[in-house]
């Protein structure tokens, strides 16, 4: 029997590295974080890829990522906070393994990522920038049918409840 992935979707700063490698280690499946994928492969950067080459660039090379991982079996996938912008990410995920959304409220994802400097979209006022695109994916997260709250769970509860819908699934 094939094994389906896991599929990590959410905002930047709601967990989606960490509760990865908690299911890595849990399960034994491979974790492959999308956004180091592509910096190895570009040879820098999301930061420089966005400022050199604009946000399409790093789009199309995060569809391509999408799609070549969708195809592979046994894989906890961590993605970007962006591969939702994309319905054709979302459509391969699906046929593909489980896909979860992590949600956090902006609150925590401010305090997440206050001292981050490596987001590129969240240049100037972090706490207006991050209120603004979470407003403008809203409809693209909430469209995931596995939501699992990042505010409530730590990386173990999320881990745990991320399991319980992969053994319903499988």
């Amino acid at each position: 029997m094939s094994k389906k992935n896991i599929v990590l979707i959410g905002f930047m700063g709601t967990g989606k590295t960490v509760t990865g490698r908690v299911l890595a280690e849990r399960t034994g499946m491979e974790l492959v974080d999308m956004d180091s994928i592509i910096e190895e492969r570009a040879g820098k950067p999301i930061s420089d890829i966005f400022a050199n080459e604009g946000e399409p660039a790093f789009r199309k090379l995060e569809r391509a990522l999408a799609n070549e991982l969708s195809q592979r079996e046994g894989l906890i996938i961590s993605t970007g906070g962006g591969v939702v912008l994309d319905p054709d990410n979302m459509a391969d995920f699906h046929n593909g393994g489980l896909v979860v959304c992590l949600t956090a409220s902006p609150e925590t994802i401010f305090q997440r990522l206050e001292n981050d400097t490596t987001r590129p979209l969240l240049s100037g006022d972090k706490k207006k920038q991050i209120s603004g695109i979470l407003e403008t994916r809203k409809p693209l997260y909430d469209a995931i049918e596995h939501q699992i709250d990042g505010d409530r769970l730590d990386s173990e509860g999320r881990a745990e409840a991320i399991l319980k819908l992969y053994e319903l699934e499988n």
